[in-house]
């Protein structure tokens, strides 16, 4: 099989409207497998409906280089091209002189040929320079064509491309010219979900907009001999994981909660755990061993997830009771007794408190510190997570205020959590916390709440 990495030299250059293209136009040709670099949930959900298989997340700061390999491996299962979708500039990460956590490390891990999207906003010569200088910084990087982004005129077109072409001996593979429709819609912590989009047509049409309109610009077979690594398929075995065959686990998913990787579900069915979904906006809880209550936006959804007393009801029964769950982030939020809109707040003109689940002797407020941010820390012994170091990621823009004494299970080396360096609020058989963990990454931490969930 045949694939590639599309990176840009920065956030906005649109690699993610052109991965979209791409992705798009050869899977009306061939089986497209996606993968997202960094612990993103929203552009892989865009992925994921371009595509029509779950797109994969890399990530070289929270992933050993086996992980990488094995989730790249079982994700290519059956296609015939993987496209990996890069993070902010190519070569940013965890540290200012180090490749971890960049698109870069996963490229050289992976072994990929590198497409680079330049923002050639009122540059010509000057996009030479740049590429040029993307060339010269890590030659374990293999950049095999460039695309050029925010192009005005053929004046501006024809200058940049020739630039690029004599002085960095690449090929210039698409030209596009600047569009100002062709942007998704953006939120305070990123793009909309494609899940909450779905159900409308101006949204569906919008990214089929996207397909037609960049595509025009870019020279698919070109690409394709361009950017193509050849890539020995190796079949994927997920042996020796534990058997939870006679586990159920509910998961809620809906508008309000929905940013799970896709290898939580591919772990959940390798042990042979039953998954039923739930939707906190609407319906009821169902029968289940154990719950996971992923992040989202609740705080858009606050008078539905307000007005579903039946189910917030039987979750706060559920956690009196010792059944585990496990929430992050949105999830966390959920589990609070209320959620605090700020005056001024996404057109809030005077403050406003909905009631949520009240597991949590603590309230939410919003907005509160904004916080992206890798995590690095232990989980203590005693939690329905044990006792485990780990990586993660958080990205949020509330806060968790406590009215009674918290217990934390979570001891930060890096990030912020809950509060200074405190994550993963502990009550009975509860777990929340700001920390996103990546179900492999963190698998003995997953093994570990399933165990809980048996034994409850």
């Amino acid at each position: 099989m045949k694939g590639f990495m599309i990176a840009g030299d920065r956030s906005g250059t649109g690699k993610t409207s052109v991965t979209l293209a791409v992705a798009g136009i050869l899977s009306e040709k061939y089986c497209v497998q996606t993968f997202k670099v960094g612990m993103d949930y929203i552009d892989p959900s865009y992925h994921t409906a371009v595509t029509g298989r779950p797109c994969r997340n890399l990530d070289s700061f929270v992933m050993e280089t086996d992980t990488i390999k094995s989730i790249f491996a079982e994700g290519c299962e059956g296609a015939d091209i993987a496209i990996v979708e890069g993070v902010r500039g190519l070569y940013e990460g965890s540290e200012a002189t180090g490749d971890e956590g960049s698109s870069a490390s996963i490229a050289k891990s992976l072994d990929l040929n590198v497409l680079l999207v330049i923002d050639a906003k009122s540059i010509t010569r000057s996009a030479a320079a740049i590429v040029k200088g993307f060339q010269s910084l890590d030659k374990g990087v293999k950049i095999t064509g460039v695309i050029l982004n925010n192009l005005h005129g053929k004046s501006h077109t024809k200058k940049a491309v020739a630039a690029v072409e004599y002085y960095c001996n690449l090929p210039v593979i698409g030209a596009i010219p600047r569009t100002p429709d062709l942007g998704l819609r953006m939120r305070h912590l990123g793009l909309v979900p494609y899940l909450e989009g779905e159900a409308s047509l101006e949204f569906r049409d919008r990214i089929s907009h996207i397909k037609e309109s960049i595509g025009s610009y870019i020279d698919m077979d070109k690409l394709l001999t361009a950017a193509s690594s050849f890539i020995n398929q190796i079949p994927f075995s997920r042996k020796g994981s534990d058997s939870f065959s006679q586990l159920k686990i509910g998961i809620a998913l809906d508008k309000a909660f929905n940013f799970y990787y896709a290898d939580l579900f591919s772990l959940l069915s390798s042990t042979g755990t039953e998954v039923t979904f739930f939707k906190p906006t609407e319906g009821k809880l169902p029968e289940a061993d154990g719950y996971i209550i992923g992040g989202g936006y609740p705080e858009l959804y606050l008078a539905e997830l307000e007005a579903n007393e039946v189910l917030r009801s039987a979750i706060q029964e559920k956690a009196q009771n010792g059944v585990p769950f496990y929430a992050e982030c949105g999830g966390l939020m959920y589990l609070t007794q209320e959620i605090q809109l700020k005056e001024g707040w996404q057109n809030v003109k005077n403050e406003e408190t909905f009631y949520m689940c009240g597991v949590f002797p603590a309230k939410t407020r919003m907005p509160g510190r904004r916080v992206v941010s890798y995590v690095e820390g232990v989980s203590l012994k005693g939690s329905i997570m044990g006792e485990f170091s780990f990586k993660g990621h958080e990205f949020h823009y509330s806060e968790v205020i406590p009215v009674d004494e918290l217990h934390y299970t979570y001891r930060l080396r890096r990030g912020f959590g809950i509060r200074n360096g405190l994550d993963g609020i502990y009550i009975k058989s509860v777990i929340g916390s700001y920390t996103h963990l990546h179900p492999l990454a963190s698998k003995p931490m997953f093994m570990q709440f399933l165990r809980a969930c048996e034994n409850a």
